[in-house]
């Protein structure tokens, strides 16, 4: 038995609107790609890293992304009144930190007041289904010790990777102009300017943290299903990855996002979806409250909705979310969880599905009863 008794989520200052950024961008945008912008379904986000980085000549990250994690965390504990030392094991998920090593849990243990020998491990690159893996450790860890509170910190700070890869970029084409282009090299290249201008646009800064324990009063955390990578390629539909440059102490970055992902995304909820109700869906979806969806972008929220005939009520919080935040990565789903959990219009017993899915590639599903 596991229960959710506290959440807490926290962002940066800095927040901008998308016609803010579109206007601070680098380069001229073609209308065809503030079309695409617009249809993201994004309309603010939070930001760790200052639009003013364009004009610099190298971009030094601060420890913003760090404190924005201590606030939620910190929030959590107050919000349960129970002190940071109840806590028996801590685990940090995050996909972008400025250290490659030492990981995120590692940096947060001694400025959230834990002793240097709390349990803790670092979940790099789960992406957006970080949250109910997260669950999973917990779930483990308490079978051997059940008195302990699990605390689970969620990075979605992805500003290291989405800003430095529009740093001065001189010109993006629209996607008819680039597949009009008769050279390859010149083509891909184009097609990788006009993916990471989409990303730098979708993607938003914010962190969440969750107490999750045995006992105690809070929703119930029911089964959890996942599955990863049903073709052993299907990983390179969405990455992130380094790559080596012929010169020393020098790395280049480069993140790709395939236009099947959102077939994929179909696909994969599909196996897990069946995997929780059976192969009665419509009869149990009709039991279903409320729907916490990763917001992969407002195309792939309207793609899940009508796939599974899930009424826009049932999931309105993931639309907002996405609407004020962007996409959080792996921090989405406690942050729309929260919302629905604010709203205040759950009952007991009251059923939530809990749906990620993405760069892995991935799909976890959870079943919450309130």
């Amino acid at each position: 038995m596991l229960f959710l008794l506290g959440l807490s989520t926290a962002v940066p200052h800095k927040k901008y609107s998308t016609k803010e950024l579109i206007e601070l961008f680098p380069c001229e945008l073609p209308e065809s790609v503030k079309q695409n912008i617009s249809n993201l379904g994004v309309y603010s986000r939070y930001s760790a890293i200052p639009t003013d980085f364009f004009s610099r000549s190298e971009l030094t990250t601060s420890d913003v992304g760090l404190d924005v994690c201590v606030k939620a965390c910190k929030d959590a504990t107050r919000r349960l009144s129970i002190s940071i030392d109840d806590i028996g094991y801590f685990i940090a998920t995050y996909d972008a930190n400025p250290f490659l090593c030492p990981g995120l849990s590692s940096l947060l243990i001694r400025r959230l007041g834990f002793s240097p020998s709390i349990k803790h491990v670092s979940l790099q690159g789960m992406a957006c289904t970080a949250f109910t893996r997260a669950l999973e450790l917990a779930k483990d860890h308490l079978v051997d010790s059940p008195r302990d509170y699990v605390m689970i910190c969620l990075s979605g700070l992805n500003s290291y990777w989405f800003y430095n890869q529009v740093r001065g970029m001189k010109s993006v084409m629209g996607i008819k102009e680039i597949q009009a282009l008769k050279a390859e090299k010149q083509r891909r290249r184009e097609l990788r300017k006009w993916i990471a201008a989409l990303e730098f646009f979708l993607f938003g800064d914010g962190a969440a943290s969750i107490i999750v324990a045995r006992e105690g009063k809070g929703p119930r955390i029911a089964d959890i299903f996942h599955v990863t990578n049903l073709r052993k390629t299907d990983y390179l539909a969405g990455y992130a990855r380094l790559t080596i440059l012929n010169e020393p102490f020098s790395f280049g970055f480069s993140s790709h996002l395939d236009k099947n992902i959102r077939k994929l995304g179909l696909e994969y909820t599909s196996v897990v979806l069946e995997e929780l109700f059976g192969q009665h869906f419509s009869e149990h979806e009709a039991k279903v409250k409320r729907w916490v969806i990763h917001t992969g972008s407002k195309a792939i929220l309207d793609d899940v909705a009508k796939n599974y005939g899930i009424q826009h009520e049932k999931l309105k919080e993931s639309y907002e979310v996405l609407a004020e935040n962007g996409n959080l990565a792996g921090a989405s789903l406690p942050f729309i969880l929260g919302k629905v959990m604010q709203e205040g219009k759950l009952q007991k017993d009251d059923q939530v599905i809990v749906l990620g899915f993405g760069w892995g590639f991935s799909s976890n599903v959870c079943s919450m009863l309130f």
